[in-house]
């Protein structure tokens, strides 16, 4: 299996969860979602989730850039997976993914569950 990381280069914390994969030897797919050919859909999202575990996409959401984006705390999940895919910044970084699990790496040492 291939160990995908949804990682920001721009993001200290998605930095160091990538440094921590590739010290334990793991060299993993990374997939810059900040840029628009990377971008993660709506259905990428909802399966992101599912890997997770999670009932809602407010698992991996960035509440905190959140209501500055408009989105109200009220929003349905479709709302949100929405949002997420239009505004990536929304989305909690970083996040690993291998085969049928995925997790959201804070601490980043949660990366290193689904190695």
């Amino acid at each position: 299996m291939t160990y995908i990381l949804i990682h920001n280069p721009g993001c200290g914390s998605s930095k160091k969860g990538l440094e921590l994969l590739q010290s334990k030897g793991i060299e993993p797919k990374v997939r810059k979602y900040m840029s628009a050919a990377e971008r993660l859909s709506v259905e990428e999202l909802k399966d992101i989730a599912k890997k997770m575990g999670a009932k809602s996409p407010r698992a991996f959401l960035r509440e905190k850039d959140a209501e500055a984006a408009g989105l109200s705390d009220k929003a349905s999940d479709e709302q949100v997976y929405a949002a997420m895919a239009e505004n990536p910044k929304l989305i909690q970084r970083p996040i690993g993914i291998n085969g049928k699990k995925a997790v959201l790496g804070r601490p980043n040492e949660r990366l290193l569950d689904i190695a």
